[in-house]
């Protein structure tokens, strides 16, 4: 969904058209895919962060275009809150110290983009959900002024036919509607990219949807939502909820959702994109002048555009991406699962983590998904994201065990060893998972730390929920400069 939409009305005739052309690039997808036309020699790993804006008091700053403007960074972009923005990290390869540069990049870039955008009155934080987020922000006026949001919630809004229902509970409830996609801005999270072949793709992503609960569960930082405090990781309920097309009688008949964990293990990439074409009708029907088969067959890629956008428009938690740099197309597993934060180091570790422990699971002679139901996975998802550090989760040959205890007994040592077979230097490996163990010894992330503030604060302050949340956010943006590891915090 990063293009620009130029286009902000469609017709009968544009959606039959539109359909015809995701199906005719859908079938050069699988002819690319038949002739082995990708690269993925010298495989390339990526990072993008969602961040949120706040104002000195740490309530929402609705100033994203300004503090773009100071900061003058291609690399820092708009999304959909004006509350929000995103750093995209120029990919790496992790075995010529990619960690180091990540790491080194990150801090310098949001140090750098932090001081111009106070310039404007915003500060930059890197959390799941902003809590100091209240009913006034969730309305269109704090859309980005970028036309392709607004039509983007136009036609999630005309698709579902009615308002959209948020309805979570946790140790507290929420309940509330609106009427724009607004509230999926609330969900900031980290994006990591893994470039792999056609051959690899399918145990690379098995393997990303069978611990996308353990990151949840380890790295949970979203635990309130308008005041209330929720799921560890709300921003897995609030994002399938927010960006859902479906009316109530379309659940009843088993319509899937556009926010998707998926229904099977697969044996190809293809498995998906064909999914997403034949469960999901277009949202954004925009079509372009390439013939795809004509390019193909010139010698040249086709940029599959239209495939590409109709992708976009369908939220995996791990999602397929096929893209083109350079005239060279790849593949890439988009994992969607964590939130932003609590700190650089932090967000680096859960990096090394699912880098090493994807890589290990996706190259194990019996692989993980051959011994345990996708059912028992996606429940596994849920239950994370509920319960976070204190999770439990299925394992096969294990059965229910603590998330914590998985990962320090059985998990790290395949992360270890993953990240040995990416090449990633071993003083940044040991540093990286020890921050991951020390997280599941000590029992606190991001989550945990944050509510347990606000509870102690709002019994000091006789209740004052607010002043708690903006106190503790405060806080947690100073504590997020130190790069000190949320486990160490006090």
């Amino acid at each position: 969904m990063g293009d620009e939409v130029a286009q902000q009305q469609f017709t009968r005739e544009d959606r039959t058209r539109y359909r015809e052309k995701v199906r005719r690039c859908l079938d050069v997808f699988a002819r690319m895919l038949r002739e082995a036309r990708f690269e993925a020699d010298a495989p390339m790993t990526g990072l993008e962060i969602e961040l949120n804006l706040v104002d000195d008091v740490g309530d929402p700053a609705l100033k994203n275009a300004e503090a773009l403007e100071e900061i003058a960074d291609p690399d820092f972009q708009t999304e959909l809150g004006q509350f929000n923005l995103e750093i995209n990290v120029p990919p790496k390869q992790l075995k010529e110290r990619g960690f180091t540069d990540f790491e080194e990049g990150v801090r310098r870039s949001l140090n750098d983009a932090d001081s111009k955008a106070a310039k404007v009155g915003a500060h930059l934080v890197m959390i799941g959900i902003l809590p100091t987020l209240r009913t006034g922000h969730m309305t269109p006026e704090s859309l980005t002024s970028n036309p392709r949001y607004q039509l983007l919630s136009d036609q999630i809004l005309a698709a579902r036919g009615e308002d959209i229902v948020i309805d979570i509970s946790g140790p507290e409830s929420l309940r509330t509607t609106t009427d724009s996609i607004v509230p999926e801005a609330a969900c900031t999270s980290t994006q990591l990219h893994t470039q792999v072949s056609p051959e690899d793709f399918p145990a690379y992503w098995n393997a990303a949807q069978a611990i996308s609960s353990i990151q949840l569960a380890i790295g949970a930082n979203s635990p309130f939502l308008l005041g209330r405090e929720l799921w560890r990781e709300t921003r897995i309920a609030l994002f399938e909820q927010a960006t859902d097309t479906r009316a109530e009688e379309l659940k009843a008949q088993g319509v899937r959702p556009r926010v998707w964990f998926g229904e099977r293990w697969i044996t190809s990439i293809f498995d998906l994109f064909e999914e997403n074409v034949r469960y999901f009708p277009a949202l954004l029907p925009v079509i372009e002048d390439e013939d795809p088969l004509e390019t193909l067959e010139s010698g040249h890629t086709p940029r599959l555009q239209e495939l590409r956008l109709h992708n976009g428009t369908i939220y995996r938690w791990n999602r397929p991406v096929y893209d083109v740099v350079d005239g060279n197309p790849h593949l890439r597993v988009e994992n969607r699962v964590l939130p932003a934060g609590p700190t650089v180091a932090d967000t680096m570790a859960n990096a090394a983590f699912y880098f090493g422990l994807t890589r290990t699971l996706a190259e194990h002679e019996r692989p993980l998904w051959s011994q345990m139901s996708f059912s028992a996975a996606e429940e596994n998802f849920h239950v994370a994201a509920r319960e976070g550090i204190e999770a439990k989760v299925y394992w096969p040959g294990i059965g229910q065990v603590p998330a914590t205890e998985l990962v320090v007994r059985r998990l790290l040592p395949m992360a270890r060893a993953g990240l040995e077979e990416w090449g990633a230097a071993p003083d940044e490996r040991d540093r990286l998972l020890d921050i991951i163990e020390q997280r599941c010894i000590v029992g606190q992330n991001g989550a945990s730390w944050f509510a347990d503030r606000v509870r102690a604060r709002v019994a000091d302050n006789a209740g004052d929920r607010l002043d708690a949340l903006r106190s503790t956010l405060n806080e947690y943006r100073d504590r997020m400069h130190t790069n000190e590891p949320v486990h160490t915090w006090d």
